[in-house]
């Protein structure tokens, strides 16, 4: 017979190991789970990397083929990095002696990295600089392989459209999200296969439909030309160019210049070459001075575009001080304005040919009543030329006001400075006849008297408003068009404030890209 106390012990002793087994069967369901989300996350991994190889593979295929399969394959990975990203969560939390501190060495799990030595490079690149690599943290990671994944779906869903300019528009379009490497290479490889346009579409068809000639057959051995075949190289070459990183991107369009210039004075000889022999030869030579005429307009204008892009690359990659600002901003609007003439050339040009095509007998005493439009492209250039020049005018009225103290460097004068940042265009005659001279005489004279007579802020700010209803269809000018009006209109209120408190030594005046990227916009505070 037990006494009461042993009673008591033993039904104590019970329960504990009641609890005890409850505890182990808890504790081994645990395990359970966790080994299900170790081998639920490397399936995932497993899953991933299939389909990642997948993608890569149809993106690979000729001509486009594989875009299609290639996005099917991008959700499947986006899907798989969900799963890996909550199983990492869970991971993380359950590990044992991990902290915020080694999260960045060390896997979802908590261990260390296998089969990655970060010193690699460093003893077995000998001849090169010891370059230290950093591994990417998990969080990190998983944040680079989304980025990529969405570039290159944006590279997937692009429609291939058959136009040389859409393929310009949507490489630099495409730059603005600084894509990695490997989404810039993939898009190279759809953009240029085997000396064509997307693998498919020859170099001659899309330059001719640039210039204003779609309907130019391939026949002629104009396209045999020696220049012709240059210049496609050219095309191809920019194509190339344009898919590289902001600071390889730059310097090669500089160089670049000088092929298209030497190109663009070659076709202007063979030109008149042959507009002597138009006259006394066939119609097949007549056509090919059609074309001459159309490509060279065509060549003029696209070295314009290359010089415009490497002037604000310059402000992309930081490379311009604000005592640079004004020469900048000169140069910008005198190449605009070649920009624009080039451009309003080729327009005009191309619609020429077009109504000679279309128009009727009947219709010919009509053309002197219809009254000739500026077309809205034109219109938006202006808008850009308007406010490159009140923005040289009013850096130059602040350096002419002691607003803006020169720079006064014992190594660079102002001249040196002019020719180091536009060396590569003064070699390519980009334009031709500008040099530090003219630069002076045009901003020697700018004051804010003389700026507030013809406000070209207002100007760029009213053509900004008039042009917007002709690119309701495209969100990318329209966008622009707005940063343009706001850029206008903010520097417009700042030109009138520093007008009225010309004499105030305590106006203060600062510049910054907060509405657009290459334009700056004046703040002016009082200290």
């Amino acid at each position: 017979m037990l006494s009461k106390k042993q009673y008591l012990a033993n039904c104590v002793l019970v329960r504990f190991h009641r609890q005890k087994e409850e505890c182990q069967k808890i504790l081994n369901h645990f395990k359970i789970i966790l080994i299900w989300k170790k081998a639920t996350a490397k399936r995932c991994c497993v899953d991933y990397v299939f389909h990642f190889y997948h993608l890569l593979m149809s993106m690979k295929r000729p001509q486009g083929r594989g875009l299609e399969l290639a996005r099917k394959h991008i959700a499947s990975c986006i899907s798989e990095i969900d799963y890996i990203r909550k199983c990492s969560e869970f991971l993380r939390a359950n590990a044992h002696g991990i902290s915020e501190q080694n999260l960045d060495n060390t896997t979802a799990s908590g261990c260390q990295p296998i089969g990655f030595d970060a010193s690699l490079n460093c003893r077995l690149s000998a001849p090169t600089p010891p370059r230290s690599i950093k591994i990417h943290s998990w969080e990190k990671a998983l944040e680079y392989f989304m980025k990529l994944l969405q570039d290159l779906d944006v590279v997937c869903s692009y429609s291939l459209d058959p136009s040389l300019e859409a393929a310009l528009l949507f490489v630099v379009k495409f730059q603005k999200s600084r894509p990695d490497l490997v989404a810039r290479a993939h898009l190279q490889l759809l953009l240029v296969q085997d000396g064509k346009l997307y693998g498919r579409d020859p170099m001659f068809s899309m330059i001719t439909g640039a210039a204003g000639l779609p309907g130019v057959t391939e026949n002629y051995d104009f396209q045999k030309n020696e220049f012709m075949v240059q210049l496609g190289q050219l095309v191809i070459n920019l194509l190339k160019i344009l898919c590289t990183n902001a600071a390889w991107q730059r310097r090669k369009l500089g160089k670049m210049l000088q092929d298209w210039h030497v190109t663009y004075v070659q076709l202007e000889m063979t030109l008149k070459g042959e507009f002597e022999e138009a006259s006394k030869t066939s119609n097949n030579k007549k056509i090919c001075f059609k074309i001459y005429q159309h490509i060279l307009a065509w060549v003029e204008e696209q070295t314009y575009w290359i010089a415009f892009r490497f002037l604000n690359l310059g402000f992309e990659l930081e490379l311009y001080s604000v005592h640079d600002y004004c020469m900048v901003y000169w140069y910008i609007y005198v190449v605009l304005i070649k920009l624009t003439e080039k451009k309003h050339l080729r327009m005009a040009m191309s619609s020429d040919s077009a109504k000679k095509k279309t128009k009727k007998k009947r219709d010919s005493f009509k053309d002197g009543e219809i009254d000739y439009q500026i077309p809205a492209a034109v219109m938006f250039l202006q808008s850009q030329i308007y406010l490159a020049e009140g923005l040289s005018m009013m850096f130059a009225a602040l350096r002419n006001e002691c607003r803006i103290v020169p720079l006064q460097s014992p190594f660079n004068t102002e001249h040196e400075i002019f020719i180091q940042q536009f060396e590569l265009l003064q070699k390519a005659c980009v334009p031709d006849h500008i040099s530090y001279v003219s630069f002076k005489e045009s901003t020697m004279h700018a004051n804010f008297s003389t700026l507030a007579i013809c406000d070209y802020f207002k100007e760029a700010q009213r053509i900004a408003k008039e042009v917007k209803s002709s690119f309701a269809n495209d969100p990318d000018t329209m966008a622009e068009l707005r940063r343009v009006e706001q850029v206008a209109e903010r520097n417009s209120i700042a030109l009138n404030v520093c007008q009225a408190g010309a004499l105030d030594p305590k106006l203060k005046i600062s510049f910054t890209f907060c509405h657009h990227p290459f334009y700056a916009t004046a703040i002016v505070k009082r200290s």
